[in-house]
């Protein structure tokens, strides 16, 4: 198992000095991309889409619950799953009531939507101890226009904005899977007077924050544990490894 080479308190605050440059542009950067987030345009919902809630059927107007905003995770869930999306379930325990709270305060909801019938998620929350608003998306075409159920026979034929041939050109097999098949996103919404809109949806490595927990360990030595991060071998598979240290 590699970890840090070991040095001196002045040579680490010279790096760290250092490095704090390179995060603080970073800062800069994710602030001027959150403004120009902000300034995409946006496009009026005109589908009737109901979901299928605990209170009963739900237009997408209602999941709002009377706030400005709404931010819908697509949590993944298959009609024939009787567990929910390890990686969703995940993030998903994380959340707390002050988060919930904190996005109340800013005029926004958070709900989740799944394509599974509503009792099967119902009994997935019920399990996790969970509570927060989750709908059926069963028997429309919610999932299938915001992306997260891939079904090229159903017209739904991009994730994350690439098609089969660009996936396909990046040496992914990602649409040889069985369709249909879901996959996670975010989808924000706006509703102004009456009128809803959809201002934006991200994918794949986009839905990292959910949680936070990923972002923390990004601060560690050992980092997230995953194979491909670098530096190379500090991965869960490695820690029972002799430790390497370099000098």
């Amino acid at each position: 198992m590699t970890l840090p080479r070991i040095t001196t308190r002045d040579e680490w605050t010279a790096a760290r000095r250092a490095l704090l440059a390179k995060e603080k542009e970073l800062t800069r950067q994710r602030d001027a991309l959150n403004t120009e987030r902000r300034n995409l345009p946006m496009v009026e919902i005109i589908e009737d889409y109901v979901l299928d809630g605990s209170q009963g059927p739900t237009p997408l107007r209602d999941v709002f619950e009377g706030r400005r905003q709404l931010i819908v995770y697509h949590f993944m869930f298959e009609p024939e799953w009787e567990d929910g999306c390890p990686s969703c379930t995940a993030g998903t325990d994380e959340l707390s009531p002050g988060f919930f709270e904190h996005l109340h305060a800013r005029d926004t909801t958070y709900a989740m939507v799944s394509r599974a019938p509503l009792a099967k998620l119902e009994r997935w929350k019920a399990r996790k101890g969970w509570d927060v608003p989750w709908y059926s998306s069963f028997g429309t075409r919610f999932n299938h226009d915001f992306g997260v159920t891939i079904d090229e026979s159903a017209g739904a034929a991009q994730y994350n904005y690439r098609t089969r041939a660009e996936f396909e050109a990046m040496g992914s097999d990602f649409f040889s899977s069985e369709q249909p098949f879901e996959m996670p996103g975010r989808s924000c919404f706006l509703q102004v007077d009456g009128r809803v809109f959809h201002t934006y949806s991200q994918y794949a490595r986009g839905l990292e924050s959910t949680g936070g927990s990923y972002y923390f360990l990004d601060l560690t030595a050992l980092g997230r544990q995953e194979e491909w991060e670098e530096p190379k071998d500090r991965s869960e598979s490695a820690r029972s490894a002799t430790p390497n240290f370099e000098s």
